[in-house]
């Protein structure tokens, strides 16, 4: 099942509960446009290469288009059109006033040169740019892209227009317009979550065990909170391998032997393990925040994990989802649990209009607030209709898409 029909069928179960029209779904189950570019790159030795790059925009009802940009060597245009249909569901479900967008460049940007990244990156903007600004269509950093890149692609996108218009752009870095915050959104938007989740059943973090899928930048924040919480860490993984230490992990030392190696493999008095073995340990919390469909069929029956929090997009499949809730897994769904990113970036965008910059403590306090808010919105819809926690997200977040369609005259 590619991202789309994954979530085509997410989609299918929560119009059923709700009992929406056919035609509220059917505009729904198409994004509104996709644009695919060509981006041709001078390299180094003087050769040209051809990128393949695209824009979604899925559904702009409740304002313009959000979401982030990636550059990966298997992105395809099912999966960009699947990510922006998630970031509506994730925006609505935030009360953001925002539809969904995506963006993906295939490119493997470790074989890239700063030189290189910066020319794809300014060729990606003079393509969309007609498509994109702060009332339209506003990016952000997501896989293997970050501010550096961000504000290469706002600077070209003010050389085009011939105005500032930092708005155009979130992730970037603060010199240029950035959030406080920003740099750890999405892992501390999944802590306050789960918080909220262990809340519910009357107990915390401490003494809990976990591991992370997926040692980037939310995995690793998401390590450092649950060990500064009295979680033990006990494995986590990047795309090179996995390392397992049953004592915990010393999560501060992991991130620094990442930086210096490239990855957390060998890390000294830990075993090396595989990102197959991670998924299935004996542990409270697993969190998955690499990419979409690692929790399949094959392998839910063999998770041991009570709670898993869904840092990543699509980290679980729909067939996986069945297995998993019958065993009485609690799932933080992706358009909850990683939305504390483009939260931050909401906040760094109205900043952006108002010129006036908030402190990180207050940043943090709003996220809190908008997690805890939704977290609350999601289970008192599990109650009311008797569902699981991702189908009574997308409920919560359909119902105000259905809203905005209606009050626009288009449902």
């Amino acid at each position: 099942m590619n991202p789309y029909e994954v979530f085509l069928t997410q989609l299918d179960g929560a119009a059923q509960v709700l009992n929406l029209s056919k035609h509220v779904t059917r505009v729904l189950r198409e994004p509104e446009r996709v644009i695919e570019v060509s981006i041709p790159v001078r390299m180094d030795d003087g050769t040209v290469q051809v990128f393949k790059g695209w824009r979604s925009e899925h559904n702009t009802a409740l304002g313009p288009a959000k979401g982030g940009i990636r550059y990966h060597w298997d992105v395809t245009r099912d999966e960009v059109v699947a990510l922006s249909a998630w970031m509506s569901m994730k925006n609505a479900l935030l009360d953001l006033p925002y539809g969904g967008g995506k963006g993906g460049v295939r490119v493997n940007p470790k074989e890239l040169s700063d030189g290189e990244l910066e020319r794809l990156s300014r060729g990606f903007v003079d393509r969309v740019y007609k498509y994109i600004g702060p009332d339209q269509d506003i990016p952000a950093p997501d896989v293997y892209t970050n501010p550096k890149i961000m504000a290469w692609m706002m600077d070209e996108y003010e050389k085009l227009v011939g105005k500032k218009a930092p708005g155009v752009i979130t992730g970037k870095p603060l010199i240029l317009g950035g959030s406080k915050g920003r740099g750890y959104a999405t892992a501390i938007g999944g802590f306050f979550v789960l918080r909220e989740a262990l809340k519910m059943n009357s107990t915390s973090f401490e003494g809990k065990t976990a591991a992370i899928q997926g040692f980037g930048n939310a995995g690793s924040f998401m390590g450092k909170f649950l060990y500064e919480n009295s979680t033990k860490v006990i494995a986590v993984s990047d795309s090179k391998g996995g390392i397992y230490n049953p004592n915990g992990l010393p999560i501060l030392e992991v991130i620094d032997h990442k930086r210096r190696t490239g990855s957390v493999v060998n890390f000294p008095n830990a075993e090396n393990i595989t990102n197959e073995e991670l998924l299935t340990m004996d542990v409270d919390i697993l969190a998955p925040a690499a990419l979409e469909g690692v929790v399949t069929g094959k392998n839910a029956d063999q998770v041991r994990a009570k709670y898993i929090v869904e840092l990543a997009n699509g980290p679980v499949t729909p067939e996986a989802d069945e297995i998993l809730y019958k065993k009485g897994v609690f799932i933080l769904p992706d358009i909850l649990a990683n939305a504390g990113g483009v939260t931050v970036s909401y906040f760094e965008w109205v900043q952006n209009r108002m010129g006036y910059y908030w402190e990180e403590s207050e940043v943090v306090e709003k996220l809190d607030k908008k997690m805890s808010k939704a977290f609350k919105e999601i289970y008192d819809v599990m109650e009311e209709y008797g569902v699981n926690s991702r189908k009574a997200s997308y409920i919560v977040a359909l119902r105000r898409i259905v809203e905005a369609l209606k009050a626009r005259g288009v449902a």
